[in-house]
């Protein structure tokens, strides 16, 4: 018995080699998409558990900046009427 083993592994044993490493290679991608669906649903969790707070906290600054541009707007459009106002005081309309 053993000895028709050891035969059969002679004569195959490049068969055997390449059923082991396909069988390894197999593992290694099962491992590698294992991986993956953990750090996906990590990320996940992270955004559902942070998400919500995060973007109310970037939508609140961008309010803010929103507004101090507003701001900005309206005084750069008071002095440039101001200016105009001034250039043209004297000219007929």
């Amino acid at each position: 018995m053993v000895d028709q083993f050891r035969s059969w592994f002679r004569e195959n044993h490049t068969l055997v080699i390449f059923l082991i490493a396909q069988a390894l290679a197999l593992g290694a991608a099962a491992a590698a998409i294992l991986a993956y669906a953990v750090k996906l649903e990590t990320r996940v969790y992270t955004m559902e558990t942070r998400g919500a707070e995060y973007t109310v906290a970037r939508m609140e600054e961008m309010k803010m900046r929103i507004t101090v541009l507003e701001q900005n707007q309206s005084a750069n459009a008071a002095r440039l009427e101001r200016v105009i106002d001034i250039m043209t005081k004297g000219q007929p309309k």
